[in-house]
């Protein structure tokens, strides 16, 4: 195919060489009603070129498939068979494919370091979640994406799951066996749902790790705004083989997603897909270079460690990483991660991408250059040479394994839905959540509606808050009380 074009980019520029004068949706009619004062702030690009996907780029008596050509040469620059754009981001992507797979009361393997969309499509689909432990790093305090062997085991304990989801790369950049994972469903003769929103890059470049389409996956959900060169929202999701018909993936999709669709997102999906294909490689090497580069400058720095593939892969951990995802421990520093992300944002207005108890991580994409990676060295460094000034950090409770993995009582969406009262959080003890408990990134739930909860991890998220962690999706976010279900 001819991956020169970018049908979505050349149908909005014929659109405003035609000047044509719409009376349809949006309001602004092209920036014209837009407040000076907003188009002083967005540009007025913005407004140019915020138009309707139909009766602007297309017309509805005769579609042109502008979008179905994008989606098609998306596909080709990935070695996909089918790619849909999605312009709510990959939390709509993955519910999406979550409901192709399996339906209300049906079992779905899950990993239990998912997302929180994948929760929320738990919640809104009533399917009934089979967790896959994580493998957890006990002297590290990490949870590395589920082996091919616990989806093994899980299957034998429930031949009748339609399907198994697993995410990878997780927000620390650790990756699954994929390849063995879609080894096990395949044998089962269902069909694996990846979660990739962290790797949409990683087809582009044989030095980053393999990506789903390659290790068999059968469907892959990437985040575009993510690590590529997307708008926020900017997600497609991509599918091979014959276990989920493509009709009903993209019926799924129209259930979920809006009827009006960004023409701007849809127009930075396509962009990027003709720079990938064009300069992909090039770009990465230059950025894993820089990575590269970047790792060892943060490594002289006294206090600080960056994990790499010797800390984080092989037997019982993960099978690879993305170098692109900087990992800092900042445990020697006697500090928290929550503080070394406060004072670089507050001293040098450099914003981290995720935090916890001792670690803060830095995510390097094809856009970053030595002005930038100067910058976040040079910040790193003043931190760590004040860090008395970070000291003493309150004491985040971290428990064990076991004590985190609380047990599914009911379905989540019973425990959403139903009946439920707020009590203080001492008094959540042993009772059934009926929200979801998120701490803020990664995003992965640490209780969610339906399980049981323990001491341990009220006291893990409420020592957290004190420390700096952020629970957004909580009814109180400081988690003194808890949403629970009122149980009969």
């Amino acid at each position: 195919m001819d991956h020169s074009k970018a049908p979505v980019l050349d149908a909005l520029k014929a659109y405003h060489a035609e000047n044509q004068t719409p009376f349809t949706p949006p309001g602004h009619k092209q920036g014209r009603g837009a407040d000076p004062r907003v188009r002083a702030v967005l540009g007025d690009a913005v407004f140019l070129s915020d138009v309707l996907a139909t009766s602007g780029l297309d017309d509805r008596m005769s579609s042109q498939g502008i979008i179905e050509h994008a989606q098609e040469l998306m596909a080709d620059a990935v070695g996909a068979e089918h790619t849909f754009f999605s312009t709510c981001g990959s939390s709509l992507s993955v519910k999406a494919a979550m409901l192709s797979v399996a339906g209300p009361h049906e079992k779905l393997l899950v990993g239990r370091d998912a997302h929180k969309a994948v929760v929320s499509g738990l919640v809104l689909a009533g399917i009934v979640p089979i967790w896959v432990d994580p493998q957890w790093d006990a002297d590290l305090h990490l949870a590395h994406p589920p082996s091919a062997d616990a989806f093994r085991a899980a299957f034998a304990e429930h031949p009748d799951a339609r399907g198994a989801l697993v995410t990878t790369p997780t927000p620390y950049g650790t990756c699954s066996d994929l390849p063995g994972i879609a080894r096990v469903c395949h044998e089962h003769g269902v069909p694996l749902i990846v979660d990739e929103a962290w790797g949409a890059h990683l087809p582009f470049h044989p030095d980053l790790p393999t990506w789903a389409m390659d290790a068999g996956a059968d469907v892959c959900v990437t985040s575009v705004h993510k690590m590529g060169s997307g708008l926020e929202q900017g997600s497609v999701f991509h599918l091979q083989g014959d276990l989920i018909d493509p009709q009903v993936l993209k019926n799924r999709e129209d259930l979920l997603g809006t009827t009006s669709p960004s023409v701007l997102v849809y127009a930075a999906l396509d962009g990027w897909r003709r720079q990938m294909v064009e300069h992909g490689h090039a770009l990465y090497d230059d950025a894993l270079a820089l990575a590269k580069s970047v790792r060892a400058r943060i490594a002289e720095i006294d206090g600080l460690h960056v994990h790499g593939r010797d800390d984080f892969c092989g037997p019982g951990r993960a099978s690879d990483m993305d170098p692109l995802q900087v990992i800092v421990d900042i445990s020697a520093l006697g500090t928290t991660g929550y503080r070394v992300a406060d004072r670089l944002r507050e001293k040098h207005r450099i914003n981290l991408h995720l935090s916890d108890h001792r670690r803060s991580s830095a995510q390097l994409t094809h856009a970053d250059d030595e002005a930038s990676a100067d910058a976040l060295v040079t910040a790193l460094a003043e931190a760590a040479a004040h860090a008395d000034e970070l000291r003493p950090a309150p004491r985040i409770e971290v428990p064990d394994p076991a004590e985190l993995r609380l047990e599914q009582v009911i379905l989540p969406r019973d425990a959403f839905f139903g009946r439920t009262e707020q009590v203080p959080w001492e008094k959540a003890v042993g009772r059934i959540t009926a929200e979801m408990l998120t701490p803020y990134p990664p995003g992965i739930p640490a209780a969610l509606p339906g399980e049981r909860l323990n001491a341990e991890v009220l006291r893990y998220l409420r020592t957290g808050v004190d420390a700096g962690m952020v629970v957004p999706d909580a009814a109180d976010t400081e988690v003194k009380s808890i949403r629970v279900a009122i149980e009969d």
